[in-house]
């Protein structure tokens, strides 16, 4: 929960003293209220998964009793035993046989062709995207943006520009699920050593909640080059 901003020093008026609380009500209750309608559209859409079961079959019926989220953990379950199912060598070729299948479908190939390739970027244990915070000169010279790295791999992108580029994702706010993929100069990136939860936090709070600086422990921050 995002920590509510310290008071002004001095002894403010009145009308200071009810803004500061009304900030400070709200920087407490947005994210509850968020982090409760998430869960929530969540649990209720992976419950409504099991209405397709006939209702002799239905978990309330088996079990004579209701149990909230039972489809979240039933879901969990199946990306579990589908995961071990599918990790071994007949698992992969079947899952390959199925790639193929649907890459050839009109329309339907090129979007699961797309999402499995962002899936397997993303969620790789050994992948570099989303793994780095970053700064970089945007979206003018002299302003700086936070952002987070993509990978370096660049093909063409970096072939025609004939240097040493980075992909960056800058986000927007208070929506970071929303942003522009940028391709940086590498001596115009400066890696910071806050997480990727903290750099989250910085953008969905509009600058608000800063993560601590100096780091506790050893210093993380690695400039990659200084910026030109």
């Amino acid at each position: 929960m995002i920590a509510p901003p310290s008071p002004p020093a001095g002894p403010p008026g009145k009308p200071r003293r009810l803004r500061t609380w009304l900030v400070s009500g709200l920087l407490i209750w947005i994210p509850a209220a968020v982090t409760f309608l998430v869960v929530r559209f969540l649990v209720n859409l992976v419950d409504g998964i099991l209405l397709v079961a006939p209702d002799r079959w239905q978990p309330d019926a088996l079990l004579g009793f209701h149990i909230p989220g039972l489809g979240v953990l039933l879901a969990l379950l199946i990306l579990v035993v589908t995961g071990a199912l599918f990790a071994n060598v007949l698992g992969r070729q079947l899952v390959a046989a199925g790639d193929r299948a649907l890459g050839r479908v009109p329309f339907i190939g090129p979007i699961y062709r797309g999402s499995k390739q962002v899936a397997e970027t993303v969620l790789a244990p050994d992948g570099k995207a989303f793994r780095k915070v970053v700064l970089i000169r945007w979206p003018h010279r002299d302003s700086r943006a936070i952002g987070f790295a993509t990978g370096s791999d660049l093909g063409e992108v970096q072939e025609r520009t004939h240097e040493r580029l980075i992909g960056v994702f800058v986000p927007t706010t208070p929506n970071p699920t929303s942003g522009f993929i940028l391709f940086v100069p590498e001596d115009d990136v400066i890696e910071l050593a806050m997480t990727v939860d903290e750099a989250f936090r910085l953008v969905v709070s509009l600058g608000v909640v800063v993560p601590e600086w100096p780091r506790p422990g050893p210093p993380g921050a690695a400039e990659l080059a200084p910026p030109r």
